[in-house]
């Protein structure tokens, strides 16, 4: 592709000039004249102003779907290319949650990238709502997500199974406990994730299942990390609920304890998220290599 398109696709997403320029470490007025150049050689204007914004004229909206499809395409055939001699060129756009992306994923694609060195990897994180969306916006390639809930036009693969576990921590008043039950569960000062997060959604439909409202639990606290859930539990008297993926080096050397909860197993999988209808590419070279993966 034309580097003038690489620009105009950046700007129509930014909806900015400067933060563009930012991104691709060039001035605002080459930015600038980037645009003008491709806008005069399409004999259209792209953009318009209203105020301090700018916006995409039909003819820009039309521009950014075709660019769109044909930074695609061109994605595809550079993998396709890679084939035939067992390099795989390409690029491979990963949106991970946040489980995923500080506990597992980092070390999958490292091992993927000593094997596939020539693909170009990006990876994203946000909680699993977040990477959706970015998934239906083509922002990213596939989407590993911890939720439960699912959207019609997007396609799931499961990947790994996981836990969410009751844990405390060593110094805590309630770390000699080994089973709690469930009366109390549901009056010992607890910290959860936010709102927002796939972890909180499945927290909240397993207890829901079995009519227990997480609204009713004695919630002392929401934290946007496992980590801050991690190292508020160094000074708290309480409870919180966690991935069991996320907490094994804790559990290892014994800082945080972990409480059995009777009559309560609160299981989900990790997933891969994909448009329907997703082509063959590097997208499906990496989810071959993540379904053989050895955690």
């Amino acid at each position: 592709m034309d580097y003038r398109d690489e620009v105009f696709l950046l700007v129509a997403e930014n909806l900015s000039f400067s933060r563009t320029a930012e991104d691709l470490f060039i001035s605002q007025p080459a930015v600038t004249k980037h645009i003008k150049e491709l806008e005069s050689r399409l004999k259209l204007a792209l953009f318009e102003r209203k105020g301090n914004k700018i916006y995409l004229t039909k003819a820009g909206k039309l521009t950014y779907t075709y660019l769109k499809n044909i930074k695609q395409e061109y994605r595809e055939m550079e993998y396709e290319l890679g084939r035939l001699n067992d390099t795989f060129k390409g690029t491979l756009r990963i949106g991970a949650s946040s489980t995923i992306s500080q506990y597992l994923i980092p070390k999958v694609i490292a091992a993927f990238y000593k094997r596939y060195p020539n693909i170009e990897l990006h990876l994203l994180n946000g909680n699993s709502f977040e990477m959706e969306q970015k998934l239906i916006d083509n922002e990213i390639d596939l989407a590993l997500v911890e939720n439960e809930s699912s959207q019609a036009n997007i396609k799931y693969v499961d990947f790994l199974d996981d836990e969410i576990i009751v844990v405390t921590g060593s110094n805590s008043v309630y770390s000699k406990k080994k089973l709690i039950s469930v009366a109390d569960f549901q009056t010992l000062p607890i910290v959860l994730r936010e709102k927002g997060s796939g972890t909180l959604e499945v927290i909240q439909k397993s207890l829901a299942r079995q009519n227990i409202h997480i609204d009713k639990l004695n919630i002392f606290i929401h934290l946007g990390s496992t980590e801050a859930i991690k190292n508020f539990l160094c000074e708290f008297d309480g409870i919180a609920l966690v991935s069991e993926k996320a907490i094994e080096k804790e559990l290892r050397l014994k800082e945080i304890t972990k409480l059995k909860l009777k009559n309560i197993n609160l299981n989900r999988k990790f997933r891969i998220a994909l448009l329907q209808g997703h082509k063959v590419s590097s997208t499906k070279l990496f989810i071959e290599f993540l379904s053989a993966y050895n955690f």
